[in-house]
């Protein structure tokens, strides 16, 4: 069921285009990581998904209900992290955290269970009367990732979730999303590659306001594998005679064969005045009898991707 749909989602401030026709759609059972260099529209594009902007057009929908005509309902729906994690920081933890549990309209004893969870969830129990202003800002970044869960909405809408933590902080966060993310529809803002790849069932790539990608990360890694370099893997011990005759019956200039452990090794197989062809190389590995595991072109780096897409945008 689709939780969040908006189509054509604009905003300009005066001459700058910080979001440019954006469609995005995003499911319960969903964690979308939005990527996007430093004044992408990241932030923009989830400040206008809440209500807290509103786009010059384009039209949101949120659990069915239009974000323009009926802005309290649809944001019964939502939790949200913004950037920078902004509180009323002469509050402490616990005091915050009950005034934003009785704005989203939650009844005393539903509320006193929540703030018990959010203790525990997010572990804030060391900090739960302490002042918001004198935590760090890790603490303060977990204070805000607990006023959006509060009233356990079906829409968690995190700008940067784990900034500031440190990294057993960031496991733990990370984990806690994956948990909480089966009945969620969920969209993070992040410049952190790895937490999409850990988290991230799609990836959304922003460039100077324009989408320019929206793929499951492994349909990422395949649309941008390396056609220059085959990779194959053999569950086989690969002697020196072995290996002699698989490079003299392979007709490119460049065979690596890398022992991975004792029984499986990894066959790489490139040319720098051709392309590789797969099925022919693999017609000839086959000769040999090999155990071949898998076999294909060199995956590249959801880092090598994203830098791709966007530098190759910001040429055109």
């Amino acid at each position: 069921m689709q939780l969040i749909k908006a189509k054509g989602l604009c905003k300009s401030f005066g001459d700058f285009i910080a979001v440019d026709n954006v469609d995005l759609e995003v499911s319960r059972g969903e964690v979308i990581g939005f990527l996007g260099p430093n004044g992408a529209g990241k932030s923009t594009t989830m400040k206008i998904l809440t209500g807290f902007l509103e786009p010059d057009s384009g039209d949101i929908l949120i659990n069915n209900i239009d974000l323009k005509s009926d802005p309290l309902k649809a944001k019964e729906f939502i939790g949200y992290l913004p950037e920078g994690a902004p509180s009323y920081s002469d509050m402490n933890v616990l005091e915050f955290l009950t005034f934003v549990g009785k704005m989203r309209g939650l009844k005393s004893n539903l509320l006193r269970t929540r703030l018990g969870e959010m203790a525990n969830q997010i572990s804030l129990k060391e900090v739960w009367n302490k002042p918001i202003e004198t935590l760090s800002k890790g603490f303060k970044r977990r204070v805000g990732i607990a006023q959006a869960l509060i009233h356990d909405p079906d829409i968690l809408i995190l700008d940067e979730p784990t900034d500031g933590l440190d990294p057993n902080q960031k496991h733990e966060m990370r984990n806690l999303i994956k948990t909480i993310s089966k009945n969620k529809a969920i969209v993070i803002s992040t410049h952190i590659l790895e937490e999409v790849e850990a988290v991230c069932s799609r990836a959304m790539i922003i460039a100077n306001g324009k989408l320019l990608a929206n793929e499951t990360p492994a349909n990422l890694e395949k649309q941008f594998a390396n056609k220059d370099i085959i990779t194959i893997k053999v569950f086989n011990k690969i002697n020196d005679v072995l290996a002699k005759n698989l490079k003299s019956s392979l007709n490119y200039s460049n065979i690596k064969i890398e022992k991975l452990d004792k029984d499986t090794n990894r066959i790489l197989v490139s040319d720098a005045k051709k392309a590789p062809d797969l099925n022919a190389v693999l017609k000839q590995v086959n000769k040999f009898k090999l155990n071949i595991i898998e076999a294909g072109f060199v995956k590249s780096s959801l880092e090598e991707i994203f830098r791709k897409i966007t530098t190759t945008n910001a040429s055109s």
